[in-house]
């Protein structure tokens, strides 16, 4: 299934179901979504950094398109957000509860 990259409404319910309370789903979801931002910044910065370069000549202009590529690349790409929705719903996000504390941890 193709992640949509647009605003799509869910139904809580569902989203629920899968931890028992929509409060933990969402916990969950976030944690998740943050894991695969930092993940695709540091992919993109890798990329970026390729460029990085002290010397001022003529193929600075050349390559300065192609990281406009790059950043247009991962402009286009699904917000983090919504591939975590998408993971928890499709049962592909583990979670499970800490047995000295009750607090909400993520296992990938």
């Amino acid at each position: 299934m193709a992640i949509q990259a647009s605003i799509v409404t869910r139904d809580v319910d569902k989203i629920a179901a899968k931890s028992g309370n929509v409060y933990e789903s969402i916990v969950i979801v976030s944690k998740r979504a943050r894991q695969v931002a930092v993940d695709v910044k540091e992919e993109l910065n890798a990329k970026l950094a390729e460029f990085a370069s002290t010397v001022d000549n003529l193929e600075e202009i050349f390559e300065n398109r192609e990281q406009i590529e790059i950043s247009k690349f991962y402009e286009r790409l699904p917000k983090s957000t919504n591939v975590a929705v998408e993971e928890f719903l499709e049962g592909k996000v583990d979670f499970r509860y800490r047995e000295e504390e009750q607090d909400l941890k993520l296992e990938l």
